[in-house]
């Protein structure tokens, strides 16, 4: 039995370049699933993501999606696309295990934990969390945006595009600065002395740390745990049940201390680079 594409709808194009197509996942001409695959809103028209890949029940387990994944390869090769991208849900074990099969490699990792209701953590002693100064803002905005623009690198961008994304996302997320509504950014200070920052928003879905950073002459000393506790106290005193946050592939640090805490993954991020 042959398992092929076959599009459902013609070639969705924009005015700044980006594509996107639907397709039927066919066996012999009998459809068993779908695709949708498109290029990236940020990265541009050389990156693709399959938004969408899914097998009906009764077809699953006969490698479908394995011939349907390398399929939407040379479609993103015919769009001169040079990576592709694509997100799978924690849940989705045997997805993962296919992209990675498939020589998938994850960049980031979503990680959530529900909040125990009314029950502020406190902060390790010597510690206070106070929210940032306009004049602080400045600088950590730079140094946030770098960081993020170098680790986006690290896993498979160009630097043009990390550049890019760094720019986007920032700017979309902290309009108005260190004054954008549901907005927290906060500093941690030990026995008087800056140790890190904070940057924590209040979602529909709940709370969500954008950004947790200790400063590089403080590290290793428990003072991430102490932003985590500051992000999920103000979470909880915002009203939210739930918080969320990002972190990358390769930070284990990070992963042991968001274990520790409770934190459990809800999203795999995994890119592919074209040959």
């Amino acid at each position: 039995m042959t398992t092929t594409l076959r599009p459902t709808e013609p070639l969705q194009r924009t005015a700044d370049g980006s594509s996107s197509r639907r397709f039927a996942v066919c066996v012999n001409s009998r459809p068993v699933g779908t695709l949708h695959l498109a290029t990236h809103p940020v990265f541009g028209p050389k990156v693709a993501r399959v938004l969408d890949l899914r097998i009906d029940e009764p077809d699953r387990g006969r490698g479908r999606a394995t011939v349907a994944a390398l399929a939407a390869e040379e479609v993103a090769r015919s769009w001169n696309c040079r990576r592709l991208e694509a997100s799978v849900p924690a849940e989705q074990g045997g997805l993962l295990r296919l992209a990675g099969a498939l020589g998938y490699v994850e960049r980031n990792r979503n990680l959530a934990k529900t909040l125990p209701e009314g029950r502020c953590p406190a902060l390790p002693a010597g510690s206070v969390g106070r929210r940032m100064t306009e004049d602080e803002f400045g600088p950590w905005l730079a140094l946030a945006k770098e960081r993020y623009a170098r680790t986006v690198v690290e896993r498979g961008a160009t630097e043009e595009e990390a550049r890019a994304k760094a720019e986007h996302d920032h700017a979309a997320l902290l309009p108005e600065g260190v004054a954008t509504p549901d907005v927290l950014v906060s500093v941690v200070e030990h026995d008087g002395e800056t140790v890190g920052t904070l940057w924590l928003a209040q979602r529909a879905d709940g709370a969500y740390v954008y950004d947790v950073e200790v400063a590089p002459d403080h590290r290793g000393r428990g003072h991430g745990r102490a932003l985590m506790l500051l992000a999920e106290a103000d979470s909880i005193a915002a009203g939210a049940t739930r918080i969320g946050l990002n972190v990358f592939a390769g930070n284990a640090p990070a992963l042991r201390l968001y274990e520790a805490l409770g934190y459990e993954p809800t999203q795999h991020h995994l890119y592919k680079q074209l040959l």
